[in-house]
């Protein structure tokens, strides 16, 4: 397992390669220590989970640095990942407690309520493009529910795996209540299928979220999937055009277009097109790419060649269909693999800017007559995980948003962007499921009823 630098090309480390002995190891010492983790009182947890969100704030610079040789993100967004990363660990353990206290429930019962209990241990299939949030997005959870954890983390970024692992034993939670797993995608189905993992939660693409999820219900184990998107936003002919480009190129453009929340498809009225466009070229194509660590630089490479290679290929195959490209839609001379600022327009059904995710920075502009036909293209695809609306109208906007967009998150004025207070996941092709908030820590719970007669 080799961890590469997407700038420089250079290899930073190689791993070896977990056993299945070692693996099978590992899950056993973590069911341990969840046999007494689960006994602790939140009190306690809570300590360990501030000193865990002390220890990223400390260490925020040095863990951006190994975010950034392992994925290519600039720096400043790999701060910012750590920071955010350290404010989750703080609102569950403020909020642990009472978001999983014992519910009463008024039954012809002396007492009846409903008690919160820890299912075990649960594995975290996680992807690279946020290495640190993705794992605390469910880390910070998990842990103050009682639960414990393994993580299989995406292979080009076990430099990060191994130091969250790290981070924890630092913090002081007890031994094992969190290992990393350097194993490859064909083990995680002897990893699901080990009576000693009660549950998976998977972040990355749909293929592999049906894949783990297959597994997952032969087994009869709860998932919870965060998987791919292609969020449409629709440019009302009352939106304030100036705030809406500027907004909207920020989602499209973070990090490097690697989101599955980010802002892809731009669904524009007609009288407001135009203005719109000419503000969203103009944006783009202000957007450098370059150096990761140069504080001015607004995007750094792709991930990987690969990656890099199949989005313009998906560019091309449009272009030839019919797509017209207004900015960018070139490789750019160099080994790193890094695609510039594009922006397509008379996108149609067939083409795959149409219809498959763009995990870049290429956005895909759509002229529409009406609000109903907006609406109509913004939920003509299989995903369905952000969304978002632009209007001054603020109750049309929220009927929109209750009402007309197919998605989990659905952000009026704004770009969608996880929030620790507010459930975030998706439907359709997007998962299943709800990470954060009080509704993202009970998924991995046995809600239990009590009675007593």
């Amino acid at each position: 397992m080799k961890s590469i630098n997407p700038f420089t090309g250079q290899t930073i480390a190689e791993y070896r390669e977990y056993k299945s002995s070692e693996v099978e190891e590992i899950i056993t010492k973590v069911d341990d220590a969840f046999q007494s983790w689960k006994l602790t009182d939140f009190a306690q947890r809570s300590v360990s989970m501030k000193k865990l969100q002390a220890k990223l704030l400390e260490k925020k610079d040095e863990l951006a640095r190994i975010i950034v040789s392992e994925m290519g993100k600039v720096k400043r967004e790999a701060v910012g990942e750590v920071e955010k990363c350290a404010s989750v660990c703080g609102f569950y353990a403020e909020n642990a407690e009472s978001f999983l206290k014992n519910e009463p429930i008024k039954t012809e019962a002396s007492e009846s309520y409903i008690s919160y209990q820890p299912i075990g241990t649960v594995l975290a299939v996680m992807p690279w493009n946020f290495p640190f949030w993705q794992v605390f997005r469910f880390l910070a959870p998990a842990l103050m529910a009682g639960n414990t954890g393994v993580l299989k983390h995406a292979s080009n970024v076990s430099g990060c795996a191994l130091a969250i692992e790290q981070l924890i034993a630092e913090a002081g939670f007890p031994e094992n209540v969190f290992r990393t797993l350097l194993i490859g995608s064909k083990e995680v189905k002897a990893v699901i299928e080990n009576p000693k993992i009660k549950a998976v939660t998977l972040t990355g693409s749909t293929p592999a979220g049906k894949s783990v999820a297959s597994i997952a219900g032969a087994a009869l184990k709860k998932s919870v999937l965060e998987l791919g998107g292609s969020d449409p936003y629709l440019i009302l002919e009352d939106a304030d055009i100036e705030t809406a480009a500027q907004l909207c190129v920020t989602s499209r453009l973070l990090n490097a277009g690697q989101s599955c929340i980010g802002a892809k498809r731009f669904i524009v009225v007609d009288s407001v097109y135009e203005q719109f466009k000419s503000e969203f070229v103009r944006l783009m194509s202000e957007a450098k790419f370059g150096d990761p660590l140069d504080p001015h630089i607004a995007i750094g490479p792709l991930a990987r060649t690969d990656l890099r290679d199949e989005l313009h290929q998906q560019v091309e195959k449009s272009r030839e269909l019919g797509a017209v490209v207004l900015l960018g839609g070139y490789i750019p001379e160099g080994e790193a693999p890094f695609y510039p600022p594009t922006v397509l327009e008379n996108v149609t059904p067939g083409m795959p800017a149409y219809h498959e995710e763009l995990f870049g920075p290429v956005a895909v502009l759509f002229r529409v007559n009406s609000e109903v036909e907006a609406i109509r293209i913004a939920n003509d695809t299989v995903f369905g995980l952000g969304s978002g609306i632009f209007t001054s109208n603020i109750e049309k906007g929220k009927a929109l948003a209750e009402k007309g967009l197919e998605a989990g998150c659905v952000f009026v004025n704004d770009f969608v962007k996880s929030d620790s207070r507010l459930p975030f996941g998706g439907i359709k092709e997007s998962g299943y499921g709800r990470e954060l908030s009080a509704i993202g820590i009970r998924e991995f719970m046995n809600i239990k009823t009590v009675l007593v007669k």
